[in-house]
């Protein structure tokens, strides 16, 4: 993200006193060590394959689903904020998306495996609007079984 004296005194003062809930810390259910999950990554990035329609302002157009054995070259990020820096991105994916750190750390043992797919929502949107959708890619994760996942604010 852009730094705070880069941005308007508009978006600068709607950055700052935008409200942020706090969170019990507590884990929500139990289960089993780190070396035995299967693990996601779930990023705000706006990312898709290059193959994917871009991000669009329509507001169904809330995420993508990313095949777990993408090549970071296959990736793109069409994020509609135009404050949204993408330098980092674009020197190293793994900066924002780091599919290939979780791939190491799977073949290391650190944890289980590593999920046959990851999403990536269009950050842009009010994380209070999108909850059917945030429902939704809850149960994708279900299905491939995956108990923890990387959460990306990006």
């Amino acid at each position: 993200m852009v730094r705070l004296e880069k941005l308007s005194e508009e978006e600068r003062k709607h950055l700052v006193e935008a409200e942020c809930p706090t969170y019990d810390m507590r884990p929500w259910v139990e289960g089993p060590p780190l070396n035995q999950r299967r693990v996601a990554l779930v990023s705000a990035a706006g990312l898709h394959r290059r193959s994917d329609r871009p991000f669009t302002r329509d507001t169904g157009d809330y995420y993508r689903v990313i095949p777990g054995n993408v090549k970071g070259d296959e990736l793109v990020m069409t994020h509609l904020s135009i404050n949204f820096d993408r330098s980092g991105f674009q020197q190293d994916l793994n900066v924002i998306f780091p599919v290939d750190r979780l791939r190491e750390l799977a073949k290391e043992g650190v944890i289980g495996s590593v999920a046959d797919f990851h999403y990536s929502f269009m950050g842009a949107h009010e994380p209070k609007n999108i909850e059917k959708q945030a429902r939704e890619v809850a149960v994708l994760l279900k299905k491939d079984k995956v108990d923890a996942v990387l959460l990306l604010p990006v």
